[in-house]
């Protein structure tokens, strides 16, 4: 087909581990609606009991969840030590106990090795760490960006692997944009190009390629990693960039984590912790991680804004957040992480 303007919104691909076994019946990825409605079906039909789940990432998480309340056992495999392994230390091993409190097995440090038929259960999920047996087996191992269009047209692929494309969303080949999952964001906090497969990120892109195309040109003004889930009683956020990140964007990352309350003491005690990554040597915020009962998606979007407003440790030590005792203290857990964060620098 002939055209004038072409825009690429080819999204990603599942990863599927390079193991034997992986063609059976009751093995899926999930990445769009109709791989849930075969998972649904697939878990109703067979009457399944159990499920292994290789990966433990957003889509491991959030499906651990969903399976173990719908009265499947699930047992995760991880090739990490923690789940979700954007929230490190402290943060991390709260997930895992959530995990195991709720009954979900994490095998950490485990990679796998085949899928075969089982006896008691169709599936046997075999890895270095002894061997699983499922009725259905999920592979959360990841996804890539969808670039096999691109490259056949000779546009220009990023280093992460996704469509290179500039603020206007213009790829290397004039009059062909790329948006969503498929393509790059600028990040306003390493300066890097990234890739980071989230709804809302394409929703933006594709607006303003779409204006741009309509004639009402406007920049993509980037990212700053903003990404949450809930496993269970637990929220889970994170903003910006972490240590090693920052290492590689020429910063001087110093880290430090708070535990505190997500309300008043006065109105009982909502467990809520929050790890701030800051520059050393500018004092200036990189990055946030928080995992809590209640107030860590509010927390991180507060200091999502900071990052994006590029303030530094002693602006945000003093925020004038909203205070109410059902929602923080007088002293918000921001306010005192980022206090001990600047004695630390």
């Amino acid at each position: 087909m002939p055209f004038d303007i072409l825009v690429l919104a080819t999204g990603v691909r599942a990863v599927m581990p390079d193991i034997p076994g992986t063609d059976r019946a009751g093995i899926f990825a999930l990445k769009n609606l109709t791989d849930a409605i075969k998972i649904k079906t697939y878990l109703r039909e067979k009457n399944c009991r159990r499920a292994v789940i290789v990966g433990a990432g957003f889509i491991g998480m959030e499906m651990s969840e969903a399976l173990q309340l719908s009265g499947v056992a699930t047992t995760i495999i991880d090739r990490g030590y923690l789940p979700a392994h954007r929230w490190s230390g402290e943060l991390g091993e709260l997930l895992k106990k959530e995990l195991n409190e709720k009954g979900v097995e994490h095998v950490s440090l485990a990679a796998i090795k085949a899928i075969e038929t089982g006896e008691e259960f169709p599936l046997r999920v075999i890895t270095d760490k002894g061997d699983w047996p499922a009725d259905l087996v999920l592979m959360a191992t990841g996804v890539r960006p969808e670039v096999a269009v691109a490259a056949e047209l000779g546009i220009k692929i990023g280093r992460t692997g996704a469509i290179a494309v500039n603020e206007y969303q213009e790829t290397s080949l004039a009059g062909v944009y790329a948006a969503g999952d498929c393509c790059e964001s600028r990040h306003r906090v390493s300066g890097q190009y990234v890739n980071i497969p989230l709804g809302d990120i394409a929703n933006k892109q594709g607006r303003v390629a779409g204006r741009n195309i309509g004639g009402k040109p406007m920049k993509f003004p980037g990212v700053v990693g903003a990404q949450s889930f809930r496993l269970f009683n637990l929220e889970a956020a994170a903003t910006g960039i972490g240590e090693k990140e920052a290492l590689a964007a020429g910063f001087e990352p110093v880290s430090n984590v708070t535990t505190g309350n997500a309300v008043a003491g006065s109105l009982g005690k909502k467990l809520l912790v929050l790890k701030l990554i800051a520059d050393k040597k500018s004092g200036k915020l990189l990055g946030a991680q928080a995992v809590g009962e209640k107030g860590a998606v509010s927390r991180i979007n507060a200091l999502s804004v900071a990052l994006w407003a590029g303030l530094d440790i002693d602006e945000i030590s003093y925020l004038d957040l909203a205070y109410s005792p059902p929602f923080g203290g007088a002293w918000d857990i921001i306010h005192n992480a980022a206090q001990a964060l600047r004695r630390k620098i």
